[in-house]
């Protein structure tokens, strides 16, 4: 109960967050954070606390990185390969240094090893993290990421 009381809590607090960027988002500068844009980021934020399953394409049973944003897409009717190395082939590139909310972000974690999240503004993105084990939140901008960062993409106009 109390797990699902916390991932309720958080989905509350993002659905905040993206409430008050979208009312924001011809001040910043930004792509409007509505349509089809909106669909895919609150899809995504919405499997926040979300098991992380090597695999895993659904709410039910988990996800793994890719299996979340292609579920994301879904959701918001666009379709999208399954695994994050064909996500990054097949996507549109974004600017340098420029993805947004929908935007997909692409990283290279190991020998051969992919990984990709959902960019939910210009700072955070959402993915189904083997670190600890869910669904969260990170900042682009830490060494981690900006070490293993090899660009974005979108399948979003």
């Amino acid at each position: 109960m109390k797990k699902c009381l916390a991932r309720s809590t958080s989905l509350w607090i993002w659905i905040l967050v993206l409430a008050g960027l979208s009312g924001c988002a011809s001040r910043v500068d930004d792509k409007d954070v509505s349509g089809r844009r909106a669909e895919v980021v609150m899809a995504g934020l919405s499997q926040i606390g979300t098991p992380y399953l090597y695999g895993g394409s659904s709410p039910a049973s988990g996800f793994d990185c890719s299996g979340l944003t292609q579920y994301a897409h879904h959701v918001a009717g666009v379709s999208i390969p399954r695994v994050a190395v064909e996500q990054h082939r097949a996507s549109k590139p974004v600017r340098l240094g420029r993805p947004g909310p929908g935007d997909m972000v692409f990283f290279n974690t190991g020998p051969g090893v992919y990984h990709v999240g959902l960019m939910v503004d210009k700072e955070r993105f959402v993915h189904a993290s083997t670190s600890r084990h869910q669904v969260r939140v990170d900042r682009l901008n830490t060494p981690y990421w900006t070490t293993r960062y090899l660009g974005a993409g979108t399948y979003l106009n």
